[in-house]
């Protein structure tokens, strides 16, 4: 196919794949090269990159972003939208129903993927995508919702005294957990909203879920061994590639449907030194002085959030910066040790 003059749409823009796809598609002279990501300081970022590195290329290169699973009105500037959309009362049930109901004219239309893909999202003038190359990370954002988390929760509220659990509130994020629900419904309005928008190629960059390399055996996120979640997540992975195997074959989708599937472990994102961030926030030095410290050997104590020490002034915590995607370092030495995976550049 050919790419010059086209449209793309790359959801998923700004991580390690899409951001790979992208200064792929650059020489290629696409019209408008839109990147999506879940976060604007990403997709923001991530267009800012590509602009440094092809300051001479006639292609339009415009951010976008949101969560794509979720209603256009819903997304945030300031953080992820699907927390504020569970604690209100008639976004979570409306979420329930666009989940759960038969697919209408308001539920597609008012998708933040059917207007991205169809152009009627902020700042893209209407115009619709082209070519899709899809680089989201579908399995993880259906399967880390966690159904099993949110089934302990529910379970320990059956023992609460009565009266004292909202049981409405408790059953409705139970329902918007359901992993299949979700991901028929995203394949439904994925092909309503490229038939609608005249779409001529989608590509779904998949996942293995594990790395491909055996159940017990988990080259990204391992709690168990094997773990429940990463299973569903292979899991949900490979309802999605039939589901894409059947949209290939639909009438009056996309000319071209494919999925590829990368296995084992995918290499690195950037190496730098820098301030050290997460999800656009840089961390502070913080000075933990002795008369402030901490029994470590309370439990109440290990948590991710606190008030443990003094935030110093200056310069944030900077360092030498492996961006590796979902794996830290310890996972990365054990993958490589005895040569049982390299990463090749």
């Amino acid at each position: 196919m050919d790419i010059q003059g086209k449209r793309v749409l790359v959801l998923g823009g700004y991580g390690l794949v899409g951001m790979a796809v992208c200064r792929e598609l650059l020489p290629h002279r696409p019209a408008r090269l839109v990147v999506a990501s879940l976060y604007q300081f990403e997709a923001e970022k991530a267009v800012q990159r590509l602009r440094e590195a092809f300051p001479d290329s006639p292609t339009q290169i415009v951010p976008a972003w949101g969560d794509v699973f979720l209603r256009a009105e819903w997304q945030r500037e300031d953080g992820h939208p699907r927390p504020v959309v569970l604690a209100n009362p008639q976004t979570r049930r409306r979420l329930v129903n666009d989940i759960l109901d038969e697919l209408d004219e308001d539920i597609l239309t008012s998708s933040l993927l059917y207007q991205l893909i169809t152009g009627q999202s902020h700042n893209l003038g209407g115009e619709p995508a082209d070519i899709i190359i899809d680089c989201m990370n579908t399995a993880t954002a259906v399967a880390y919702q966690n159904i099993y988390g949110t089934a302990r929760h529910l379970k320990a509220q059956m023992d609460a005294p009565t009266g004292q659990v909202d049981w409405h509130e408790e059953v409705e994020r139970l329902l918007a957990s359901l992993y299949i629900p979700q991901l028929v419904r995203h394949i439904q309005i994925l092909y309503e909203a490229t038939r609608h928008a005249g779409t001529q190629a989608y590509i779904k960059v998949g996942t293995s879920g594990t790395g491909g390399m055996g159940l017990n055996i988990p080259y990204t996120h391992g709690e168990e061994k094997p773990s429940r979640v990463l299973m569903s997540k292979a899991a949900v992975a490979g309802a999605q590639t039939l589901l894409t195997f059947l949209m290939a074959r639909t009438p009056s989708g996309p000319t071209v449907v494919k999925e590829v599937k990368p296995t084992a472990m995918i290499g690195w994102k950037e190496i730098g030194y820098g301030p050290i961030r997460r999800r656009g926030q840089t961390f502070r030095l913080v000075d933990c002085p002795p008369e402030k410290a901490v029994n470590v050997h309370n439990p109440a104590n290990l948590v991710p959030q606190g008030d443990f020490g003094e935030p110093q002034d200056g310069d944030p915590r900077a360092g030498l910066i492996e961006g590796s995607g979902a794996r830290g370092r310890g996972r990365s030495q054990a993958a490589h040790r005895r040569g049982v995976v390299l990463f090749a550049g």
